[in-house]
C-alpha cells in the first residue's frame, strides 16, 4: 500500500444548518447521496455548463463537528469559496479556505484505515483508493498508522493516469471543458435525476441527445512521453491535445469522430512526433472503435 501527499490539493469547508440544500441547487451531485460514510465526484459549473472547478465532497459526522468538505484544487480554492459566497445570498452557509491547514492525501493498492484526520473512499474509481483530509505535518504519522508507504506525488500521478482518470488544468481546462468531455458523466461526478443546478440545461442536454464529440481519452506511447499541451494531429488534421503522460499511458483531449475515422484509414495520431494509441478504460462506458483496450 502506498501514500502520498498531494501538494497541488487544497480544501474548502462549507457548514451552517442549510449547507446541504445549499450545495445541492449549485453542484452537478446529490447531496442526498452524500454521507459521512460516502463521499462523492461532484463540479461547479458556469450557466452555459462548463466547470469552473471540479472537487471530491465529504461530509464530517456530527461527532468531528460536521460540515462539507471539498477536496479541490488548490490553485482554485479561493475562486470555489469566492463563488459559494456569490451564491450565498441570504443562506446561512459558511465556505472557507482550509488550505492553510489541511491538506489531502491519497492512499492506494490497499485497504486501511486511520485516526488521523477525514477518511474517505475516492468516489470515481475503487482503484484510486482513499483520501485524507489532515494537517501536512501529521502525513507520515497517519501512513505508518496505515501501514502504507509513503512515496511522493509524482508516484500517485503515474497510478491516475495509468486508470485514465482525467485531472484537470492539465488534461482539460477549467471554465472551457464540459463535464461529459472530462468524463464526469462516466466517473459518477454528474446526477442526471436530481433537482435543478446551475448549468443543469446544458449538461442534461448533451446527456440525452448524445452530442458529446470530445472527451479526455487514454492513450499509450511507445517510448518517450509527449510534452503535455501539443497538438495532437492525424496527417495535417488537428484531432486533440496532449495533457498528463507518465510510464507508458497518458491522457489527451481528443475529438472522438476524428481520431476514429483517422484510426480506421491506417492514420496515425501523433502528439509531438510521438505515436499515441487511444486506450479505452475498463471503466468507460461511451462509444469508441478502434481502441486497445486497458489492463488495469
Amino acid at each position: 500500500m502506498k501514500a502520498a501527499l498531494l501538494p497541488d490539493r487544497g480544501v474548502v469547508k462549507v457548514s451552517g444548518e442549510t449547507a446541504r440544500k445549499f450545495l445541492d441547487g449549485l453542484v452537478t451531485s446529490d447531496l442526498d447521496r452524500v454521507t459521512p460514510q460516502h463521499a462523492r465526484f461532484a463540479a461547479l459549473l458556469t450557466p452555459q455548463g462548463k466547470i469552473i472547478v471540479d472537487f471530491i465532497l465529504a461530509e464530517a459526522s456530527t461527532e468531528d463537528g460536521g460540515g462539507f468538505f471539498l477536496d479541490c484544487p488548490r490553485a482554485l480554492a479561493p475562486t470555489l469559496v469566492q463563488r459559494l459566497n456569490f451564491y450565498r445570498l441570504r443562506a446561512r452557509v459558511l465556505a472557507e479556505d482550509l488550505g492553510e491547514a489541511l491538506g489531502v492525501m491519497a492512499v492506494w493498492g490497499g485497504k486501511g484505515d486511520t485516526e488521523y484526520g477525514l477518511v474517505y473512499d475516492d468516489p470515481r474509481l475503487p482503484a484510486l483508493g482513499r483520501r485524507i483530509m489532515l494537517p501536512p505535518h501529521l502525513a507520515a504519522e497517519a501512513a505508518r498508522d496505515l501501514g502504507a508507504t509513503l512515496t511522493d506525488a509524482a508516484a500517485y500521478e503515474a497510478h491516475r493516469i495509468a486508470l485514465g482518470v482525467p485531472r484537470g488544468g492539465l488534461d482539460f481546462a477549467y471554465n472551457d471543458a464540459f463535464p461529459h468531455e472530462a468524463c464526469m458523466d462516466q466517473l459518477g461526478g454528474v446526477d442526471f435525476d436530481k433537482g435543478c443546478y446551475i448549468g443543469q440545461e446544458v449538461v442534461s442536454r448533451m446527456q440525452h441527445r448524445g452530442t458529446v464529440r470530445t472527451r479526455v481519452m487514454q492513450v499509450g506511447y511507445p517510448e518517450f512521453a509527449p510534452q503535455d499541451g501539443v497538438p495532437v494531429t492525424a496527417g495535417d488534421r488537428p484531432v486533440g491535445t496532449m495533457g498528463s503522460a507518465a510510464e507508458g499511458y497518458g491522457l489527451a483531449l481528443l475529438r472522438l469522430d476524428r481520431a476514429s475515422d483517422a484510426l480506421a484509414a491506417g492514420v496515425p495520431l501523433l502528439a509531438g512526433g510521438i505515436p499515441v494509441t487511444p486506450v479505452k478504460p475498463a471503466w468507460a462506458k461511451f462509444d469508441f472503435p478502434l481502441t486497445t483496450s486497458a489492463a488495469t
